[in-house]
């Protein structure tokens, strides 16, 4: 599946996704773009997920109506997310076009 992390989402992520083609918004050169227009293009470039730690965006954007499924993690800070890897695999395997799901991510004290 293409998969495109918003600014928001921890790159180190990418290498757990195995067997997914994974993108970066900077890397394509969309780090500009305003919400609204970083899904249209998502949307035409043909991904199948995007996944961002904005817990906003599904609010801002309506996504039912896209090709595309949003994978919204709670925290966007990597020593967080790491523990949460299988979960959100388990999420990625079941998500559908237009649907949005949220991974919640414990936060541990440090």
């Amino acid at each position: 599946m293409r998969i495109l992390f918003d600014h928001n989402a921890p790159r180190q992520l990418r290498r757990y996704l195995v067997g997914h083609d994974v993108d970066v918004a900077e890397e394509r050169g969309w780090a500009m773009l305003d919400k609204g227009e970083l899904l249209d293009r998502a949307e035409e470039a043909g991904y199948g997920v995007v996944i961002t730690a904005d817990r906003n965006m599904p609010y801002q954007q309506n996504i039912g109506s896209r090709s595309f499924a949003m994978i919204v993690l709670g925290a966007n800070r990597w020593p967080l997310i790491e523990s949460s890897i299988e979960d959100i695999r388990a999420v990625l395997d079941g998500i559908q076009a237009g649907e949005v799901r949220e991974v919640p991510i414990p936060m541990r004290s440090e």
